[in-house]
C-alpha cells in the first residue's frame, strides 16, 4: 500500500491586518502567560506501525511522555473508538490533518462531528497542490476558501489551519506564497509552521513565526540538516530560538513532533526526539 501523505489523508474523514509583534489576537492567546506548552506527536511519523497496531503505538507514545497526538488518518476507526483509545492512555488529540475538501460542502459537518468527539478544535489542511502558489490571484482565491471555513467554525470554537511544505516558501514577487496566504486570511486561520519544511524550502522559520504573532497555535517540530539519522535536537535548527518566539509571540498551545527521515526505527526515533526536547525545554 502506498502510504504517502496525500494517500493517508484519504482516510480522514476580507484581508487580515498585519499585527505588530506582541499584539496577539485575543481568540488565540495562551490561557496563561508562561504556561508550559505540551508536546504532541504527529502519528504520520509512525504510520506503518499505526496501521499494524494502533493501540500499541498509542500506549508506547503515552509511556514515552507525549501528552497528545495529531492524526493523519483514522485507520478504519470510528470517532468513538478513537476517543476511547486516547482516553485509555491519557492522551489528548492536538489536531488532525485533512484535505481541504474535508472542510467544504457536505463533508464539513461530518468532519466537525468526528473531531468534536475527539475533543479536537484544530482542523489542519496538510497539503495543497503547489499550483495554489502560482500567482497572487490564486493565493487570494485560496485564502478566501479558508476565510469561509473559519467563519463557519468560529461559533463552534474550532479552527482551520494550514501546514507548511517547502513549496510554500517560493516567491511571488517579493513575498513568499506562505506570507501572502496568511496576510490574506483572517486571524482565526492558524498557521501550522513546520520548521524543517520551511528551512528545506529556503524559508526563515524564525522570521515567519515573528511575522504572524498569535497564529502559530500548533507548530511542527521537525529537524533540518545534520546526519541522516538526526532527530529533533541533532541538526541545524536553533530550537532555543524557536521556543522563545513560540512562548512570547507565537500564541502556541501545542508543539507537535514530526519525524520523517527513513534512517532508524520510527518508534525509537520519536522517543529520541522527545528525550532531546526535554533537555532543551
Amino acid at each position: 500500500m502506498n502510504l504517502s501523505r496525500r494517500n493517508v489523508l484519504k482516510w480522514g474523514c476580507g484581508t487580515a491586518a498585519t499585527w505588530a509583534v506582541g499584539a496577539l489576537p485575543s481568540v488565540l492567546k495562551a490561557d496563561d502567560a508562561g504556561k508550559k506548552i505540551p508536546i504532541g506527536l504527529q502519528l504520520y511519523s509512525v504510520r506503518h506501525q499505526c496501521e499494524k497496531d494502533l493501540p500499541g503505538v498509542l500506549k508506547a507514545v503515552a509511556e514515552m511522555g507525549y501528552e497528545g497526538v495529531e492524526f493523519a488518518g483514522y485507520y478504519g476507526r470510528t470517532a468513538a473508538e478513537m476517543r476511547g483509545l486516547l482516553d485509555d492512555h491519557g492522551l489528548k488529540c492536538c489536531g488532525t490533518h485533512l484535505r481541504l475538501e474535508h472542510l467544504q460542502g457536505d463533508q464539513l459537518k461530518e468532519t466537525v462531528e468526528f473531531n468534536q468527539t475527539l475533543g479536537n478544535p484544530y482542523l489542519v489542511v496538510a497539503w495543497m497542490p503547489p499550483a495554489y502558489a502560482k500567482s497572487l490571484d490564486t493565493v487570494k482565491e485560496t485564502a478566501e476558501k479558508y476565510n469561509q471555513i473559519a467563519r463557519q467554525l468560529q461559533p463552534l470554537d474550532m479552527y482551520v489551519g494550514y501546514h507548511a511544505h517547502g513549496f510554500d516558501f517560493q516567491k511571488i514577487g517579493d513575498e513568499t506564497a506562505w506570507d501572502l496566504l496568511f496576510k490574506n486570511t483572517v486571524d482565526e486561520v492558524i498557521m501550522q509552521l513546520d520548521i524543517g519544511n520551511c528551512l528545506d524550502g529556503g524559508g526563515d522559520p524564525y522570521a515567519t513565526l515573528k511575522r504572524f504573532p498569535g497564529r502559530s497555535v500548533t507548530v511542527h517540530l521537525k529537524e533540518h540538516g545534520g546526519p541522516p539519522e538526526a532527530v529533533v535536537g541533532e541538526g541545524d535548527v536553533d530550537w532555543q530560538k524557536v521556543f522563545e518566539i513560540c512562548q512570547t509571540v507565537g500564541g502556541t498551545k501545542w508543539y507537535i513532533v514530526e519525524h520523517e527521515r527513513p534512517a532508524g526505527d520510527p518508534i525509537e526515533n520519536v522517543r529520541r526526539c522527545l528525550m532531546n526536547l526535554k533537555k532543551i525545554l
